[in-house]
């Protein structure tokens, strides 16, 4: 066998279980009217990184779904939390985000529904200090301001890496921008220290010479999870089956061919190649269904921010996926 043939192989078993779900629903009595109708577009919400800025680079997306009679249309957001707000209001029907912005979303009542991840990628987010920082471990953040965006990966990160230090919440001061505000503030020193992914990390590192107080490493998973709105997931099973194929496909494609996700993510993003270049050696690439240990990591995010207050209840994590029966129906 050969690899490409393996990785086709490969592709075709972690999709059977990643849309098992969506191809239960319609063995679950959807009426035939209604699996015959195609919605004629797919709204994707995506960020300054990762796989789907690829797969919007690339063009493949659009070409698989115009077969089908689909179109596809993009929405680029700063951060997580309100990519997720889009996805929740039906602005958009599928997208990209960390670990925590499902978690916040999920408390608020947002309606959404895990459909996949990619693996654990702990060094693409840190905690970050100006290259002249007097701040050189974890425990010297107590009673500093820390730039982060609430409710994103990296405030998980940030909850952790107190954690390690013996460094209460209460005692340091957050304060809660989006990444170019964030920015700004850490580079005219209103703030000690920034909690940041990439490619703005990779940004901060390349163009401000930020030192590295502390990556994921040893502290987060970081996973990057899709997620669909539950009422897209149930209607349109088909799309986001083929949605994903291709988003397996550039895993595939973006894991062999590093220089070329620089040119294309330089292209996309409007940051350098050298920024792009370092982010993109960060990344982990190969699109798996939400296993039951990845649910169990996210259910210890959630845990961390009940046990602080920082969502309005708590959740269970397992209640934003489709039922496990839909799971076995696709999977025979």
């Amino acid at each position: 066998m050969t690899h490409r043939h393996a990785q086709r192989l490969s592709r075709r078993t972690t999709l059977g279980l990643l849309f098992a779900a969506a191809a239960g629903v319609m063995a679950a009595g959807m009426p035939a009217t209604a699996q015959a109708q195609a919605k004629g577009e797919v709204r994707i919400g995506y960020q300054k990184y990762g796989t789907l800025t690829l797969l919007k680079g690339r063009g493949t997306l659009e070409k698989r779904l115009a077969e089908q009679g689909v179109g596809v249309k993009w929405t680029e957001f700063p951060a997580g939390p309100v990519l997720l707000e889009g996805l929740n209001v039906g602005s958009i029907d599928f997208g990209t985000v960390g670990e925590a912005p499902p978690i916040f979303a999920q408390a608020a009542g947002a309606n959404l529904v895990y459909v996949g991840n990619e693996p654990a990628s702990p060094a693409s987010e840190a905690i970050v200090v100006p290259k002249g920082s007097g701040l050189r471990t974890l425990a010297d953040l107590k009673g500093k301001k820390i730039a982060l965006n609430k409710g994103s990966n990296v405030h998980y990160l940030l909850l952790k890496a107190l954690e390690k230090a013996g460094v209460a919440y209460a005692d340091i001061q957050p304060v809660f921008l989006p990444p170019a505000d964030a920015r700004a503030a850490f580079e005219r020193g209103s703030v000690d220290a920034w909690a940041i992914w990439d490619p703005f990390l990779a940004a901060a590192e390349k163009q401000l010479g930020a030192r590295v107080l502390a990556d994921g490493k040893g502290l987060v998973a970081n996973y990057q999870f899709y997620l669909a709105s539950r009422t897209y997931a149930e209607k349109n099973p088909e799309i986001l089956r083929i949605v994903l194929d291709e988003v397996a496909k550039v895993d595939d494609w973006g894991r062999n061919n590093p220089d070329e996700v620089a040119t294309i993510l330089s292209a996309q993003t409007g940051l350098g190649k050298d920024v792009v270049a370092l982010a993109a050696t960060r990344y982990a690439y190969g699109v798996k269904p939400v296993s039951p240990d990845v649910i169990a990591s996210q259910q210890r995010v959630a845990d961390a921010f009940s046990a602080l207050k920082l969502i309005p209840k708590p959740i269970l994590v397992k209640d934003a996926l489709l039922p496990a029966r839909q799971l076995a129906t696709s999977a025979k």
